[in-house]
């Protein structure tokens, strides 16, 4: 993997997810799908929460725009299992899938990337 996207802030509150998943996207037309993988983790797993009614604090619906990960053919989708734990999430409750890992494998995975950009 060339590129490493990190997600560990949550969705609202400011602009910061949306430019990371706009990068995320920008970064495939450069590389190849296999050359690019995304990671939530800490608070960035709110990023993936279905159902959020973002228009009543007047924001943008991120969590729908991730969905274009799969159109993109972005494969590589790892999700932190504590973090999970953390909020009580399960599988149900998140728009796309990904592969849940412990954060120990998590950070053997990114020490892989060539690059890591995180938001």
């Amino acid at each position: 993997m060339k590129l490493a996207f990190v997600f560990r802030q949550s969705p609202h509150g400011t602009a910061i997810s949306r430019e990371g998943l706009d990068a995320l996207l920008a970064a495939t037309a450069f590389c190849d799908e296999e050359d690019i993988a995304v990671f939530f983790m800490a608070d960035g797993v709110l990023n993936l929460l279905a159902n959020q009614q973002s228009d009543l604090i007047l924001q943008k619906d991120i969590a729908s725009a991730f969905k274009l990960l799969d159109l993109y053919d972005i494969g590589q989708r790892y999700i932190c299992a504590e973090s999970m734990d953390d909020f009580a999430l399960s599988y149900d409750d998140l728009v796309i899938n990904c592969e849940k890992i412990d954060r120990t494998l998590m950070l053997q995975k990114l020490q892989q990337a060539e690059k890591i950009i995180t938001f």
